[in-house]
């Protein structure tokens, strides 16, 4: 469990200046809407204790100071970024939500959306105020009304979870975010402590494993969530004009395979860069979102975002050369998503020799996976850049490739499938791998030559 601090304290902690938003009026009748025995009594307790009149703080504040903003490396600088932001305090009847809860809620959300700004979560909670009963469940749908509003106009919205984060606030506020992030050790479930089975692993209930669930984004710890919020709302908030531009080639190789099975060779080369070398290239800071929210994670496919040399956000989805899982296409048409909502172009690094073909993977969805890709990316509301940096196997590469704008490396090669799979399927023996290789005309040089590509890109003189 991580130490838990007030909602003054958290906004203290990651913000550079903070005004709170008027509080929508309304009065209660006697001990609230269901005249439940006592409950004036602890809500008066609850304002002794923390200082605050409801369970949650909402305002407008700044992000990213001016020592964080400043580099010396030649990055551009940072912020400042002004956000609504909404603070549980967990001291106020275990942040839980009621009627008033929800009416500071959604009048945050509305002035979020009426000055076009993003919206910040620091989120902790025990779930619903039982002292309201059914008209203290009704206010997830409001809270969730209000963040797909302001999904649907295009801000970003981030959550932060803290100890702990269970109930309706971790299904609305903290799963629904767009990029949700999470002290190491908080509690992070739907069901609370009070009412899970006597015998359910408690490391089920935690930040880490909704993290290898890919339910969250990544672990922060304390120190380190201010410079993360400022970073993270810099990215969602500066978008690059226009399509990514094409990297240029990373690889020793300067001139073109010569036959087919060549360019297999140099594409399945341990040499070869791969597609972190590329990414450090092109970003000077980059952050990573994690996981598909539905159960898993593909550490062979990274996605996330980044500043260009210029300073603008570019969004990136990125093969590792590995087998791609569909956690991994389905992550990465969450981020083609994300960012045609945020209006941020995207670059996608093609490699990989094919969807994985396992058992599990089949089990997890491949081809529906794979088809909500393709979907995603044919239906982008900006433009998408790709890059194939070495394998493009099959379909499973094509699923991350951007129709007519897709370039590739001179060791990189694309086929229909790997030429091993398609001599097995042509039922032709080992020895005629190679001719099948020249036959598919896999090449980058052949790919330009059918259209597939639109061109090959080449070291720049002096990387």
């Amino acid at each position: 469990m991580t130490e838990r601090i007030s909602a003054r304290e958290a906004i203290a902690l990651v913000t550079d200046s903070f005004a709170e938003l008027p509080s929508p009026g309304g009065e209660f009748p006697p001990d609230g809407p269901l005249a439940w025995k006592g409950y004036d009594d602890a809500r008066a307790r609850a304002a002794a204790r923390t200082g605050e009149e409801e369970s949650v703080v909402c305002g407008t504040a700044t992000f990213g100071t001016a020592s964080f903003g400043t580099t010396t490396d030649g990055r551009a600088p940072l912020g400042p970024v002004t956000a609504v932001l909404v603070a549980f305090e967990f001291g106020f009847l275990g942040g839980s939500l009621g009627e008033r809860t929800g009416d500071r809620l959604e009048a945050a959300y509305d002035y979020a959306r009426t000055h076009r700004l993003p919206v910040v979560s620091l989120v902790a909670t025990g779930g619903s105020r039982m002292q309201e009963g059914m008209l203290a469940l009704t206010q997830l749908q409001r809270v969730a009304r209000q963040s797909a509003l302001t999904r649907e106009a295009g801000l970003a919205q981030i959550a932060v979870l803290r100890d702990p984060t269970t109930g309706g606030g971790w299904a609305t506020l903290g799963a629904g975010a767009d990029v949700t992030l999470a002290l190491p050790g908080a509690q992070v479930a739907f069901a609370g402590s009070r009412v899970r089975p006597p015998d359910a692993d408690p490391a089920a209930y935690t930040a880490e494993a909704q993290v290898a669930a890919g339910s969250v984004d990544a672990l922060v710890p304390r120190d380190g969530l201010r410079e993360t919020l400022a970073l993270w709302l810099d990215l969602l908030t500066r978008p690059a004009a226009g399509a990514a531009p094409v990297p240029s080639a990373l690889g020793a190789a300067t001139d073109l395979p010569t036959t087919g099975w060549d360019a297999v060779k140099r594409a399945r080369s341990p040499e070869r860069p791969r597609a972190d070398a590329y990414l450090d290239a092109y970003f000077s800071r980059r952050v990573a979102i994690g996981g598909d929210r539905c159960g898993g994670a593909d550490e062979g496919v990274v996605c996330g975002f980044g500043h260009a040399r210029d300073g603008r956000t570019i969004a990136y989805a990125a093969q590792r050369g590995t087998p791609t899982r569909p956690a991994g296409y389905r992550t990465a048409a969450r981020l083609v998503r994300l960012a045609g909502r945020l209006g941020i172009p995207v670059l996608t690094l093609v490699d990989t020799p094919g969807a994985a073909n396992d058992a599990d993977a089949e089990r997890q969805g491949a081809g529906a996976a794979i088809a909500d890709l393709f979907a995603a990316i044919a239906t982008a509301r900006v433009p998408v850049t790709t890059l194939v940096i070495g394998e493009g196997g099959s379909g499973g590469a094509l699923a991350l490739a951007a129709p007519g704008n897709t370039w590739a490396t001179p060791d990189s090669y694309f086929s229909v499938i790997a030429p091993e799979s398609a001599a097995a399927i042509l039922k032709r023996p080992a020895d005629e791998v190679r001719t099948t290789a020249a036959q598919l005309r896999l090449r980058p040089q052949d790919l330009l030559d059918l259209g597939v590509i639109r061109g090959i890109t080449h070291r720049r003189p002096g990387t």
